[in-house]
């Protein structure tokens, strides 16, 4: 039971546990960097195990839990407190304590307020994805619908961009303005989720080996995200994603189209 494999992923769970402490406390400056230790950790679990040959119905659920918290929860939570922040410009709302003067506008009958709530949806559609994805045999090499770890870094280039992001054009204002505005972030939110259970053949980040021959895509993805992240820093995760469904895109419908 406490093998190597599912301590890493106990210390995933710890992550996301940690990401929600964050953002509850107003921090969601630094929630994200928990996702990432969480990320790295899930990374490392699925590795660990094969080098050391364990496999076992065991690991395989309580990877599906943590990555319910890291990847389902504590996303939906960080977009939670984000909106909050958000709410009709008032600063009421924002820093140590804001969570809980919502709460209490909430109680008051403020419920202009409660669009925040929307952010739920992000952990609703993650439980299904995640159920989905143990259950279906079609996704051993590849993903059918947006990984929930993928979900998750694109919605922290949100808190990155809020708070990192410096010495932008006005073009990439104007394109945060929107960006942040309550109702595009919501729009965000639901047709990101939604991508969490659909039936679009995405690839995956797996080497069978590090030829390039077969992984031209895969390759493209890793050269094309690390010049993202040298030249648009805070803003690179949102591009990467967006980025990972192109190219899945080229790869399932027009590469296998010419290769047919």
């Amino acid at each position: 039971m406490f093998n190597l494999p599912n301590l890493f992923t106990a210390a995933n769970l710890i992550s996301g546990c940690i990401a929600i402490i964050l953002a509850f406390a107003g921090r969601i400056d630094l929630a994200p960097f928990a996702i990432f230790a969480g990320a790295l950790f899930d990374f490392c679990d699925g590795f660990i195990a094969r080098k050391m040959k364990i496999s076992g119905e065991m690991g395989k659920q309580l990877d599906s839990l943590a990555d319910m918290v890291t990847f389902g929860l504590a996303p939906g939570m960080i977009m939670f407190v984000l909106l909050i922040m958000s709410c009709g410009g008032d600063t009421h709302f924002i820093g140590e304590g804001g969570v809980a003067r919502w709460v209490n506008s909430i109680l008051d009958g403020q419920f202009s307020y409660a669009y925040p709530l929307i952010a739920l949806i992000i952990p609703f559609f993650s439980l299904f994805r995640l159920a989905k994805f143990n259950l279906d045999t079609r996704q051993t090499e590849s993903f059918i619908g947006l990984a929930t770890p993928a979900n998750t870094l694109f919605f922290m280039s949100y808190p990155l961009v809020m708070f990192y992001s410096t010495g932008d054009s006005e073009i990439m204002k104007s394109v945060s303005e929107f960006m942040f505005h309550p109702l595009s972030i919501s729009v965000t939110i639901v047709v990101m989720s939604l991508m969490l259970v659909s039936e679009i053949p995405l690839f995956s980040l797996k080497f069978k080996s590090f030829s390039v021959k077969g992984n031209e895509i895969r390759y493209s993805f890793l050269l094309i995200s690390l010049i993202f992240i040298l030249l648009f820093k805070a803003w690179a995760l949102a591009l990467i994603v967006f980025l990972y469904l192109v190219l899945s895109i080229i790869e399932n419908y027009v590469l296998k189209d010419k290769k047919a």
